[in-house]
C-alpha cells in the first residue's frame, strides 16, 4: 500500500486470473488489481501514464458523492419530517442521542473525526432508529387518510429501512415504505404514498396506472416525479 499526494492511498491485490492491470477509481484513492507476473511497479508506470485522467475521475467521483451523501457534522442542520438533526463535540467519552423538542441532538466526544465512514455509519444508525419510530408513528395513519379520501384500499402497512426504492405494493396489496420518506417534503411523502396506493388498483407503471396517479395529484403526478428524483437516500 502506498500514500500518493495526488491520487491518496494506491491499494495492490492481485488476482490470479486476471490478465491485465486493472484500476479502480475510488474518492480515497486507488485499489489496483495485478495479475501474477506484475509487479507494482509496472502499476505505477501505468497509473502515471494516465495520472491526469485518473485524477479527474476522481475528482468527478468525489462530487458525485458529495452530492449523494448526507453529511453529519457540527455544521450540518438535517432538517426531517418532524426533527432537525443537530450535532456537537462535547467531553462526553461516547455517542449520545437525544430527541426532545423537535431535535434530535447527537453529542460525541471532542476530537472525533465526523468524516470517517465509521462515524458517519454510527450517527446514521442512531438517526433511522428515530426515523424508524416516527415513519411507524405517522406513515401508516397518512396512508389510511389517503386511501379514504380517493376510495383506494390497501392490506397493511409496514415500515423498512429500504435505500434502494422509497416504496413498494405486492399484489396483495401490502405496502412497504422506506423509513427514509422522512426526509421528504410532506407533498412528495404523499407522492410516494398516493403511488403504492395507485399499484393496488394497477400493478405495473402503464397509461392506467399514470391516469390514476393524475387523477390522485391533481394532474400533478409528472411534476412530483421530478421533484422526488432530486432528492436521494442516504448512502
Amino acid at each position: 500500500m502506498l500514500s500518493d499526494t495526488d491520487l491518496g492511498t494506491i491499494e495492490f491485490v492481485r488476482n490470479a486470473r486476471s490478465k491485465h492491470i486493472r484500476v479502480r477509481i475510488l474518492s480515497s484513492g486507488l485499489r489496483v488489481t495485478l495479475p501474477t507476473k506484475a509487479t507494482e511497479n509496472d502499476a505505477l508506470k501505468f497509473i502515471n501514464s494516465i495520472r491526469t485522467k485518473l485524477i479527474q475521475k476522481q475528482e468527478k467521483l468525489e462530487k458525485g458523492l458529495q452530492k449523494r451523501n448526507i453529511i453529519i457534522d457540527e455544521s450540518s442542520k438535517l432538517q426531517t419530517l418532524t426533527f432537525v438533526v443537530e450535532a456537537k463535540s462535547t467531553n462526553r467519552k461516547n455517542i449520545y442521542f437525544a430527541l426532545k423538542n423537535s431535535t434530535l441532538n447527537i453529542e460525541y466526544p471532542v476530537g472525533t473525526d465526523c468524516l470517517t465512514i465509521e462515524t458517519q455509519q454510527y450517527f446514521w444508525n442512531g438517526i433511522s432508529y428515530f426515523l424508524r419510530k416516527e415513519a411507524k408513528r405517522l406513515l401508516p395513519s397518512r396512508s389510511k387518510q389517503l386511501a379514504d379520501k380517493h376510495g383506494l384500499f390497501f392490506s397493511n402497512v409496514k415500515i423498512q429501512s429500504s435505500k434502494s426504492r422509497w416504496g413498494s405494493c405486492s399484489r396483495e396489496k401490502n405496502i412497504n415504505l422506506s423509513l427514509y420518506l422522512m426526509l421528504l417534503p410532506i407533498h412528495l411523502i404523499d407522492y410516494v404514498i398516493l403511488h403504492e396506493l395507485c399499484h393496488t388498483k394497477e400493478m405495473n407503471h402503464g397509461d392506467k396506472f399514470w391516469r390514476w396517479m393524475d387523477k390522485v395529484t391533481d394532474a400533478k403526478s409528472k411534476e412530483l416525479r421530478s421533484e422526488l428524483k432530486k432528492y436521494h437516500m442516504p448512502n
